[in-house]
């Protein structure tokens, strides 16, 4: 799909190619390897670059793969790229490009054999052909010297390929898990990633990943040229084992527009292996895990408590900035959720931000797109938005704070609306379509969460808001009506319409869900009436003008209470409004503004107190069945390194 091959297209005829996988053994101080290395192609920035190479290089791994347990060079091309890299991170400055350019040509070519490896063997082939012995030294140190270009190599131009290949070995290692489904525990690349010696650099490590998060920095094609692909040293191109030469304009096309990894690929892997690493071992000790959620500020102006000791700190605000612009992406949403549930530092930080509503209108245009986006992403708006929602100042701040012209909501024109006012729209918009194609109790029952929360402190609501809440109970209200009147039905000997026993136990579960959802929304317009009466008379209104919706129910068991306070309500701005209108006639407008005076005298004794409404997110006792599988959807979606899902099995978490 617009991806074109230019000049030495047939690898396996190249000679160098041809005795790297041969059996005959090259020792590492073979002037074969300079030459062999000295070669330059596009980065592969699209699935379609990715499929090209990988078809390119198949036969030449095949033969790799039938040879090197005699060879070893795919052992000794590991060593001499630790070597090199010692070199440079011991150099005193990292601007030698050839050196450079031989240096990350290594560790892309590692980095295709171990996709090729990852793909086709067990993780035991895996270790065999590394090199790997019962100390797993050659691994282990290789692992480590990729730590040490996360950790201590500059992010530069001319050393951008060489991080993105090193981040992108790591998680072709790790995808170990995702190709043979075991669990973690019993992963020996797992086991040295996370308590092997480079352990004691996981603190700045994370650091490094989040901070390639953050800087977003654009594909570095090539080493000392603007011009992807071209040579940089013209006395070598002659030797070239491999040119690969793929669509300029196919690429400038999908990477301005297609993909995260297209326009940032460095902080795109950055963030998939800091995620992949932080989802594992949860239960055990995870050192990337407690230094993630470990992380403060840089700013100590005002200070945070315990901030003197923090394991490492970094820039909140530029990270928050990164957030708003990509909180409607799967990767960034997930990484918030671990720093807002896991981090009360940030927690905190976050919701003293004066500018909130940048962080969450994103969030919410994805969940009013939840027929476009994926179940698992849904799920992570909404617990993001459950969290803070357990704010009070955060409950008080979104109805002061005011947003404008709302193109994106499409169902009503919203010129001007408050942020409180937006999010319970959306809410109640999820609430419906879920329980219209979902029928997810989970997801319904977080978002009924997140607005019980607020409800105390729902102030001021937009009449439109107003409508679609109380809109909501008559409609789910129907809904249960039409399921009661089906199964008494049902139970009726002279019906003709009698029901199967599985149908009858189907309505029976949809009428208890509904019952639960329904109570719930009565308690949330109670807690409304309760806390903010005079200062939501659109609300009011919207209960005088529907009050029949509710009066259907005074006599049902499980709402009657409930129901008692609304009427109360009403009969009280009822009266209000009748001995108004014995002295004119009053129009919409008049009638709100008798409201507003009503309220005033309003009795606030007068309503039954229940139970506040108080819900806190209590992540699953075994989260990695969901989570793990999601991560690794991830890698393979965003990635681009298009794993052979035929090879791949089903993550399975013990």
């Amino acid at each position: 799909m617009g991806t074109t091959i230019s000049r030495s297209t047939d690898l396996s005829d190249n000679e160098y190619c041809a005795k790297f996988v041969n059996k005959d053994p090259l020792s590492i101080n073979d002037p074969f390897w300079n030459r062999f290395l000295s070669f330059n192609m596009n980065y592969p920035i699209t699935r379609d670059d990715q499929i090209v190479l990988d078809s390119k290089i198949e036969p030449l791994c095949q033969q790799l793969l039938l040879h090197n347990q005699i060879s070893k060079n795919f052992g000794s091309l590991l060593q001499i790229f630790i070597d090199r890299s010692a070199e440079l991170l011991g150099a005193t400055t990292s601007d030698a490009v050839l050196f450079n350019w031989q240096l990350y040509n290594s560790l892309f070519v590692i980095r295709c054999i171990l996709k090729f490896l990852t793909e086709i063997s067990t993780e035991e082939q895996l270790l065999e052909h590394t090199n790997f012995n019962a100390t797993g030294a050659l691994l282990e140190t290789f692992i480590g010297s990729l730590f040490s270009i996360v950790v201590d190599l500059p992010v530069q131009d001319n050393t951008f390929l060489i991080h993105l290949e090193a981040v992108t070995c790591l998680l072709i290692l790790l995808s170990v898990q995702f190709h043979s489904g075991q669990h973690s525990d019993n992963s020996i690349v797992f086991n040295i990633i996370m308590k092997g010696q480079h352990i004691r650099y996981a603190p700045v490590f994370v650091k490094s990943l989040l901070n390639n998060f953050i800087s977003q920095k654009p594909l570095v094609t090539s080493f000392g040229n603007d011009e992807p692909g071209h040579s940089i040293v013209v006395g070598i191109a002659s030797e070239l084992w491999s040119l690969l030469t793929f669509s300029k304009k196919s690429d400038h096309k999908e990477f301005t527009e297609n993909s995260e990894f297209q326009q940032t690929p460095l902080a795109t892997q950055s963030i998939l292996l800091m995620l992949v690493l932080v989802h594992n071992w949860t239960t055990l000790n995870n050192p990337y895990r407690s230094s993630l959620f470990s992380c403060l500020n840089q700013d100590n102006n005002p200070p945070f408590p315990n901030q003197e000791h923090a394991i490492f700190k970094i820039d909140f605000d530029a990270l928050y900035l990164v957030f708003c612009k990509k909180d409607n992406i799967d990767m960034p949403l997930l990484l918030l959720y671990l720093l807002l549930h896991r981090n009360p530092t940030f927690k905190t930080y976050l919701l003293q931000r004066l500018d909130l509503q940048d962080l969450i209108v994103p969030i919410l245009k994805t969940l009013y797109n939840a027929p476009n986006s994926h179940s698992h992403h849904i799920y992570m708006s909404i617990i993001i938005l459950l969290i803070l929602s357990e704010d009070d100042t955060f409950n008080k701040v979104i109805h002061v704070t005011k947003l404008k012209n709302i193109t994106w909501y499409s169902e009503r024109q919203l010129t001007e609306i408050s942020l409180g006012g937006l999010l319970i729209l959306v809410i109640i918009r999820t609430i419906q379509y879920n329980m219209l194609k979902m029928r997810d109790k989970y997801l319904h029952t977080n978002c009924l969460a997140a607005l019980a929360n607020m409800s105390s402190q729902f102030r001021d609501l937009h009449p439109y808001v107003s409508q679609r809440l109380v809109s909501l109970f008559g409609t789910l209200a129907k809904k249960y009506n039409k399921i009661c009147t089906e199964l008494k039905s049902g139970h009726d000997p002279s019906s003709e319409t009698r029901i199967t026993v599985d149908r009858e136990s189907e309505l029976e579960q949809d009428l208890n869900v509904l019952e639960e959802v329904l109570r719930m929304i009565l308690e949330i317009i109670n807690s409304v009436l309760t806390s903010q009466l005079t200062h939501n008379p659109n609300l009011i209104y919207t209960l005088l003008y529907n009050r029949h919706v509710f009066e259907a129910f005074k006599d049902t068991v499980v709402f009657q209470d409930i129901i008692h306070n609304i009427e109360i309500v009403v009969k009280y701005f009822s009266d209000v409004l009748t001995s108004k209108n014995q002295l004119q006639e009053l129009d919409a407008y008049q009638v709100l503004q008798v409201i507003q005076q009503g309220g005033k005298y309003w009795p606030k004794d007068k309503l039954t107190r229940l139970p506040d409404l108080k819900f806190k997110y209590v992540e699953e006792e075994q989260p990695e069945e969901f989570f793990i599988p999601y991560v690794w959807d991830l890698v393979n979606q965003h990635s681009v390194l298009n794993w052979n899902m035929n090879s791949a099995l089903k993550v399975v978490v013990c």
